[in-house]
């Protein structure tokens, strides 16, 4: 018998697992009931047998293929694939002509684009007249978010289905299918089951090549701890793109603990991104900004601490100058909060463009020639420090511009001790104008 006997007619070529455990019904599609259980909206779709344009956006491992091909075979369309990494302009003329014969001779295509944010924005609007017009019906998977990575006008026209990485439950489940189609149970102690499925990061194909790995390198005459079977597979690096959407979703998770006083998420967040490989001196970067937007004048130190660590980082290197990042996280997430100071200085900016060029109050103009003297600059200007209170109570604002209040101390930490110095000002200030007249 040829090769290619051997491979059409017999189980005589091992198939991998990961195709042997493919799912081939919605209900064993795993992790994913908030799209495909009884009732869900997307179950709802392809039940009616009338599926639209839609985009599925998740991370790897997810199923986005797999769910791809169902819906195809459930509905009864012709099932086309294309990866936008490997397919042209050329792939994709030659996909939209058969699909237009298929339609004329009765039959609907799917086209199912995987990495459909890799083409460009001139190849996306080439779908268009070809999915407004019906010939094919279009399926991108993107493991990035579409508002950034797809134009508006592909965007109006599909539907964006959220998947999510697999869960503790999901993994289970597909260990157990993996167990099932091979008849051996996973010669794993219970640590280093959570580790396999840790390791998997809620990736079911990188799980299920975990598994084909364990079981390749095992006889099941041992049980493995979690210290031998990370030996048989290699620690997998968390999925993390420094200039992608995971990148962005980390930041704000940290900045956001910080904001909400929780310092042991920060350093969780803070260490998500490390071990990921993030650039020590953009986290820096960023928990200095931290100090001056979110803490501002309730900890005036916040900043000199930040600058501090951020400094120490330099000069010591990683692992030591990692405690310096914990330093800032742990300090500026048990800080008192405020962003008085960032409301006041756009408050001023709005009021700066509003009144556009009105010129200061003669009396704190300088007045360096005798001309300027003439003109009345600096007259009647009161030097604060020679007075009683070192407070004059003049008016700074420009001629013609009622005072106005930009910045409102909070309660919070230093920023209340500054509350009352405004509040004896405004005090001292009403009773000199009032006094004056």
């Amino acid at each position: 018998m040829s090769l290619e006997q051997d491979s059409l007619f017999s189980d005589g070529l091992r198939r991998p697992l990961a195709d042997r455990l493919r799912p081939q019904t919605l209900d064993e599609i795993a992790g994913q009931d908030h799209l495909f259980a009884p009732g869900a909206p997307l179950r709802k779709m392809i039940d009616s047998g009338h599926l639209s344009s839609f985009i599925l956006w998740g991370p790897p491992g997810c199923g986005k293929t797999t769910a791809a091909r169902i819906m195809a075979n459930h509905t009864s369309m012709h099932f086309v694939a294309l990866s936008a990494v490997f397919s042209g302009i050329g792939d994709l003329r030659k996909a939209f002509d058969e699909a237009l014969k298929r339609r004329r001779g009765g039959q609907e295509t799917l086209l199912f684009v995987d990495e459909i944010h890799r083409f460009n924005r001139a190849q996306q609007d080439g779908f268009l007249p070809y999915v407004e017009n019906g010939t094919v019906t279009l399926v991108g998977a993107t493991t990035e978010n579409p508002s950034f990575e797809l134009n508006s006008a592909l965007l109006s026209r599909c539907k964006v289905f959220v998947m999510k990485p697999l869960d503790l439950d999901a993994l289970k489940r597909i260990i157990h299918r993996a167990e099932e189609e091979t008849g051996r149970k996973l010669p794993l102690d219970e640590e280093a089951y959570e580790t396999l499925c840790r390791l998997a990061d809620g990736d079911g194909r990188y799980l299920i090549n975990l598994i084909e790995s364990v079981l390749e390198n095992t006889d099941g005459s041992e049980v493995l701890d979690s210290a031998e079977l990370t030996k048989i597979v290699q620690q997998r690096s968390p999925v993390y793109d420094k200039d992608r959407e995971g990148h962005y979703n980390l930041i704000s998770a940290l900045h956001k603990s910080l904001r909400g006083s929780d310092p042991d998420a920060a350093l969780y967040w803070a260490a998500r991104m490390i071990d990921a490989g993030e650039d020590p001196l953009y986290l820096l970067r960023r928990l200095t900004r931290f100090a001056m937007e979110d803490v501002s004048l309730a900890d005036p130190n916040a900043l000199q601490f930040a600058i501090s660590a951020w400094d120490a980082y330099e000069r010591l290197g990683s692992p030591e100058g990692d405690i310096a990042i914990a330093e800032l996280i742990a300090y500026l997430g048990t800080a008192p909060k405020s962003n008085s100071a960032d409301k006041a200085w756009a408050l001023a900016m709005a009021a700066a463009k509003e009144t556009g060029s009105l010129t200061p109050p003669a009396h704190i103009l300088n007045a360096p020639t005798k001309l300027m003297k003439e003109l009345g600059y600096g007259k009647g200007y009161q030097y604060d420090q020679d007075l009683p209170d070192a407070f004059s109570g003049q008016n700074y604002f420009p001629d013609g511009m009622e005072r106005r209040r930009f910045y409102l101390p909070s309660d919070r930490g230093f920023e209340s001790e500054i509350s009352k110095r405004l509040a004896y000002w405004d005090r001292l200030r009403r009773a000199k104008q009032s006094g004056g007249k």
